[in-house]
């Protein structure tokens, strides 16, 4: 029997063919049965495209039901869907193209697509817009493609890409039976239900919003209220109509700021879901005052979907992250892999289903991140509870949070240092009411100060926003050790109160 993922959505679909499968915004619905009609037709175009089993699909895409039709259409055909940030320049692109080898292209009418040489050796097509040649007119031409390739639960279903601290983007592969087994545990975790509407405002280019929390709904044929982004009106006016909503802590902390905002807007709400980045405790106790709702925080990563959660039943801490999923394996272990005392600090290692089967391409990096036994080394650290309550203390690396999205400090360096007028720079994350962490590049002029615009523009077109600093203080050198690595701890201690002031956002 086919371990397709693919199969066990398209079963949830046709179980619920009239109901609705997304809503959106605008009022238009898309039930199941169209949703299914569409991956069909998209499923026959990504093969006459040349997507076999096996082949990649990137795509840079608009959030919409296109783009989760195409998502659901490379499952079907068995490739391997590769999403990436619609906010990477072409720049950026151009590396995963290189990466990934895709046999197609998915882009926007009016994307960042990447070097003219990579494109041309690649198969390219815009997924939807204005005028012809578009994926979703040769899907308006095609004929279904009924079925579904035969796949085994170690196939690669996704490369979902996540940057390293060199800077170099690593493809975490994961496999059918990856997403499957985190979708069911998940289900069960959150006793999810029939009557179920999920309230959707994230992205869909990386696991919270495409595996952890359609999958949810898409494989119990439930309802999503389906917004193309984060607006905190829009939001606002949608929780009275949800069950289920999942964020990061800058939906709570921005719904907090809504006057409008009040318990009566939740009275549907079975649960509030939040993850991505660290949730604080301060957010957690102003939210149960004004809603009523205890904040349900889990814990995940791109390489493992999700490990840990708080309870649905029973008491959710704040500042921890819970309790290992079910058929997840979790400990807390020294520098040799041996498990530490109930709570002392150690890093987080994670065996199970969950757990991606390597980076693509990166044997040696694979190999340096798993142990012998099977455990994953999250590079997180942690303490665990007699009981398995997991908390997160910090991160061995020093990869930042902001507004959910990771941003590696030395992929922003390196382009900082290039710049003529900074000697070098270290990049940090320090407490952000909003966003969690803000970006802050620390600097050492070659004579006058560098200004922030200057950086920025220097940035522009060749790094995401949400990575490049929203502040940046120069000095006259930074902090090392004997060894001569600076010292970002002190740095992160320096510069914590750097966002109390309410005039720098």
């Amino acid at each position: 029997m086919s371990k397709n993922f693919a199969v066990e959505l398209q079963t949830a679909f046709a179980a619920h063919p009239d109901r609705a499968c997304l809503m959106l915004a605008d009022g238009r619905v898309w039930r199941f049965n169209e949703m299914q009609h569409t991956v069909t037709r998209f499923a026959r175009v990504l093969v006459d495209h040349g997507v076999e089993p096996g082949a990649r699909v990137l795509a840079q895409v608009d959030k919409s039901p296109e783009s989760l039709a195409l998502y659901l259409a490379c499952l079907q055909v068995g490739g391997a869907f590769v999403p990436v940030n619609t906010a990477y320049t072409a720049e950026e692109v151009a590396y995963f193209l290189e990466d990934a080898a895709p046999a197609l292209f998915v882009h926007r009418a009016e994307g960042n697509i990447g070097s003219t040489a990579i494109t041309g050796r690649t198969a390219t097509l815009t997924l939807d817009g204005s005028g012809s040649g578009t994926l979703t007119d040769a899907a308006n031409a095609a004929v279904p493609l009924i079925e579904v390739a035969e796949r085994t639960g170690d196939d690669l279903a996704a490369i979902v890409y996540t940057s390293g601290t060199t800077g170099a983007s690593k493809g975490a592969m994961l496999t059918h039976s990856n997403l499957s087994s985190n979708a069911h545990a998940l289900r069960e975790c959150w006793g999810w239900q029939d009557d179920d509407v999920l309230l959707h405002a994230l992205p869909v280019f990386h696991v919270h919003g495409l595996f952890i929390a359609l999958h949810c709904a898409l494989l119990g044929g439930t309802t999503t209220i389906f917004l193309s982004s984060f607006k905190v009106d829009e939001l606002l006016a949608h929780l009275p109509e949800a069950t289920v909503m999942m964020g990061v802590p800058t939906f709570y902390t921005r719904l907090l700021d809504q006057p409008g905002f009040d318990a009566t807007c939740c009275e549907r709400m079975r649960v509030f879901i939040s993850g991505s980045a660290p949730l604080t405790e301060q957010t957690f106790a102003a939210w149960e005052k004004r809603t009523g709702h205890r904040i349900l925080e889990r814990y995940g990563m791109t390489e493992t979907i999700i490990n840990t959660s708080n309870p649905l039943v029973g008491e959710r801490v704040a500042g921890t992250v819970g309790f290992a999923l079910p058929g997840v394996e979790v400990r807390i272990a020294d520098d040799d892999g041996n498990k530490v005392p109930d709570g002392d600090v150690g890093t987080i290692e994670v065996r199970g289903p969950n757990v991606f089967k390597g980076y693509w391409h990166m044997p040696e990096k694979t190999a340096e991140e798993f142990r012998a036994d099977g455990y994953f080394i999250t590079g997180d650290l942690g303490v665990m509870n007699a009981q398995g309550r997991v908390s997160i203390v910090g991160r061995a690396k020093d990869m930042i949070i902001s507004g959910g999205y990771n941003v590696y400090p030395k992929e922003v360096e390196k382009l900082i240092d290039e710049m003529h007028a900074v000697v070098e720079s270290a990049v940090i994350g320090v407490p952000h009411m909003d966003f969690g962490e803000g970006v802050v590049a620390i600097v050492v002029p070659a004579a006058d100060p560098v200004a922030e615009p200057a950086v920025r523009e220097a940035l522009q077109d060749r790094l995401a926003r949400f990575k490049q600093p929203k502040i940046v203080v120069n000095v006259a050198s930074l902090p090392r050790n004997a060894m001569g690595k600076v010292q970002k701890n002190l740095l992160r201690q320096q510069y914590a109160d750097l966002f109390d002031d309410s005039s720098v956002d």
